[in-house]
């Protein structure tokens, strides 16, 4: 039976996806919450391509914005060139995706890329227009996307899914030739700052404004593959050593039982979590009700969590975009894992609601507990980025003494007034003791 199989070299290249980073959502994933992966307005690339009814209208509009770009477009030589480019290369993007669509030919493969990489393009360029020149508002008046907010920003939420992506060469190609030189303002240096400044208008997507610009050089030299890729850039937290935690850390409850303060993160990106405790004098239990002493306290600091209706899709699709592309580096997953594990009830939620750490438009805390627990159902990993971040959290937690110390500062120095009232008791306790001896010593 052995010398009867064979397989064949170009049937193991294809197993290997090598090259790819479009990908369909693993089916263990989608069917956690398959809504979460589908594009309810436009199709954007193969995946999705004539698959839906209610897809179909926003075709139109495409066709409108082409027509619209092409007016942009003083040599329409470059059209063509452009169109030519796309044939020439179109076996090469179609190895970007990890399935082969046989049953899209090569004439409807490169039609769809043009008209979607032609969309996209005049979308931002309106985006970018529109928000510089209020002289230029009476032309969006016909526009649905950019007149109706609930539209765009169902159609931004629409074009970071993983299986609504084209490649970002494609649309980097176009800009560069393409587009001309008086639609290319001086503050964008290149096609991802067009694509930031897009996004950046809702903060779910992207948690950092355009003007940020700590975060460019990194997105430039990542060099994304697709959009979902350019938003996954913006949540990563410095380069840090991964590895194997011993222990899950506790609740956020629980650790506070145990003395440890959580605290909203002012700045860095969203991944940025850190656990800060200065040795000695996170020990004294009155230290942290003092006024501009709370940075002595043992403390976990977050950077703020908007939690919306859109959240939940984001962090879905940017987690199956890890699991099959970034294996070795699964920052996203580490993130959501380690959330997950200080939230298992609304009080946990309700407790960093009150710090900041989470801010949500969701119906109640329970509502957030329960997102956040579903998000890392068939998610795996080998490791995680914040090991030395939950080994510090579980060394602290084991620590009988600090269970001690937060037990008797939660009772009697909670905040400056509870503190102030305990002194003053224990110094009228010490007065009467001190009475009591001195009538003794007389009365002896």
């Amino acid at each position: 039976m052995v010398k009867h199989v064979i397989i064949e070299p170009e049937k193991l290249e294809d197993l290997r996806q090598s090259g790819c980073s479009i990908y369909k959502v693993p089916h263990n994933l989608r069917k956690v919450n398959w809504g979460a992966y589908t594009p309810q307005w436009i199709s954007i690339g193969p995946i999705h391509f004539s698959k839906k009814k209610d897809l179909k209208p926003m075709q139109k509009h495409k066709k409108w914005y082409f027509h619209l770009f092409w007016e942009r477009v003083s040599d329409k030589q470059i059209m063509e060139t452009y169109k030519r480019y796309l044939d020439a290369k179109e076996k090469n993007i179609r190895k970007h995706y990890a399935e082969e669509f046989l049953h899209i030919s090569k004439e409807i493969f490169v039609e769809m890329m043009l008209l979607d990489a032609v969309f996209i393009m005049e979308l931002l360029l309106r985006n970018s227009s529109r928000k510089s020149e209020s002289s230029s508002k009476h032309c969006d008046d016909h526009d649905l996307i950019l007149t109706h907010s609930w539209l765009s920003r169902s159609i931004s939420r629409d074009l970071i899914l993983l299986e609504n992506q084209i490649p970002f060469c494609v649309l980097q190609k176009l800009y560069e030739v393409v587009v001309p030189c008086e639609c290319k303002k001086n503050e964008h240096t290149g096609f991802v700052d067009l694509a930031i400044e897009y996004f950046a208008s809702n903060d779910t997507l992207m948690p950092f404004s355009s003007e940020n610009n700590t975060k460019k050089p990194y997105v430039y030299n990542k060099n994304p593959k697709h959009f979902t890729d350019l938003i996954r850039c913006f949540y990563l937290p410095a380069e840090r050593e991964s590895g194997v935690a011993n222990h899950v850390p506790r609740t956020a409850t629980k650790l506070q039982e145990s003395g440890v303060s959580f605290e909203k993160g002012e700045k860095g990106p969203l991944l940025e979590v850190t656990f800060k405790k200065t040795p000695f004098l996170s020990l004294i239990f009155c230290v942290g009700c003092l006024p501009y002493m709370k940075r002595f306290k043992a403390r976990c600091v977050i950077p703020q969590l908007k939690v919306d209706h859109t959240t939940e899709c984001v962090l879905r699709n940017l987690i199956a975009f890890e699991q099959c592309h970034y294996q070795e580096k699964p920052y996203i997953c580490n993130y959501v894992s380690l959330i997950d594990s200080l939230i298992h009830t609304k009080d946990d939620v309700e407790m960093l609601v009150e710090k900041e750490v989470i801010v949500h438009e969701l119906g109640s805390d329970k509502e957030v507990a329960t997102l956040v627990n579903g998000l890392c159902k068939h998610v795996v990993t080998n490791s995680t980025c914040y090991k030395e971040t939950i080994d510090k959290l579980n060394n602290h937690y084991t620590s009988k003494w600090n269970h001690t110390v937060a037990a008797l500062g939660l009772v009697y120095f909670r905040d400056l007034w509870r503190a102030s009232s305990t002194v003053v008791g224990i110094a009228v306790l010490v007065f009467a003791v001190f009475q009591f001896l001195r009538v003794m010593r007389v009365l002896f």
